[in-house]
């Protein structure tokens, strides 16, 4: 089937889909914004574990917990209730954005409160993260930098290797499969409402090295198909070369994606919501990886030499 399979057709339909994916994103992050973390917009995140059993030990309330926290950090915050798929892990997590950095002493002080409020509960601290404004800035300048630096080198890389088969176009629509990559993962963050942290900017950076890997692979094999196939025109070299590697690209997107998938369940499973923000958005960037470099870069740089070879 795969012999007879144009892959270059599918390009119109797969750029919709992106393109009405990108529009949902962008309409539900206006609706409801994006969840930036302490890690670019500065505050504190307290997080604390306890216990509940139905019927034996009752659940913490959220509105007195507000109370408390008003009471004693003398602040408003916004305090969620989070658990382990199995039922044995219970959190409350205290988040203050934009706050100057909590003291230890009052930290205690709000500790001595609950344990004091849910004496059956057995409160306990899990994590406290506290991060400056002025710094957060700086954290989320500096990830934006790096982004743009790998998203350069990409370019120069990909058009110095692929220079004999016309390498700038392959680098830039290369660069267009990535940008729609990180744009998914983005919009599984808004859509999950985990927080944008630095976790996210080490998804993007991951899901640019699969995707650009996908890619290459591809032009690897356009370029030794081009010397041993010149009477084929660039469409029929392009789809030779894709069902050479497509069961490659495939598989190993496969095998990643069943490993994160992995890390998914086994930390809600116990509880360890902090992978969250890595591994949902990494899913979806792997999968749109796949897809982006063989239905969208391969297909969209055939098309862009085409219109540059009838110019000339």
């Amino acid at each position: 089937m795969l012999n007879k399979f144009d892959f270059n057709k599918p390009l119109k339909l797969v750029l919709i889909i992106y393109a009405v994916l990108i529009a949902a994103g962008i309409v539900v992050t206006a609706v409801f914004g994006a969840n930036l973390s302490i890690d670019f917009r500065g505050g504190t995140v307290i997080t604390y574990n306890y216990d509940f059993e139905e019927g034996k030990v009752a659940d913490i309330n959220i509105d007195e917990v507000k109370a408390l926290v008003s009471e004693n950090l003398k602040t408003d915050a916004n305090v969620t209730k989070g658990s382990s798929i199995a039922g044995d892990t219970y959190t409350i997590t205290v988040s203050l954005v934009k706050n100057e950095s909590v003291t230890t002493e009052a930290q205690d002080a709000l500790l001595t409160a609950l344990e004091k409020k849910y004496p059956d509960n057995a409160v306990s601290l899990y994590s406290a993260t506290s991060v400056n404004p002025t710094l957060a800035t700086s954290f989320f300048i500096k990830a934006v930098a790096a982004v743009i630096v790998v998203a350069v080198l990409v370019v120069v890389y990909v058009g110095f290797r692929f220079r004999k088969i016309g390498g700038v176009t392959a680098a830039l629509t290369a660069l267009v499969a990535l940008v729609l990559d990180i744009a998914i993962s983005f919009i599984a963050c808004v859509a999950f409402r985990l927080p944008i942290d630095m976790n996210y900017i080490a998804v993007v950076l991951t899901i640019l090295g699969y995707s650009l890997n996908d890619t290459i692979v591809v032009y690897d094999s356009v370029r030794e198909n081009k010397k041993t196939n010149e009477d084929l025109t660039l469409a029929e070299m392009v789809n030779k070369s894709l069902r050479a590697v497509i069961a490659r690209n495939i598989v190993t997107t496969t095998t990643t994606v069943l490993a994160v998938v992995t890390i998914i369940v086994v930390s809600e499973l116990y509880g360890l919501t902090s992978l969250r923000p890595f591994a949902i958005p990494m899913v979806f960037g792997l999968i749109s990886g796949c897809i982006s470099s063989i239905f969208v870069s391969t297909p969209l740089w055939v098309v862009w030499r085409n219109k540059l070879d009838s110019k000339k």
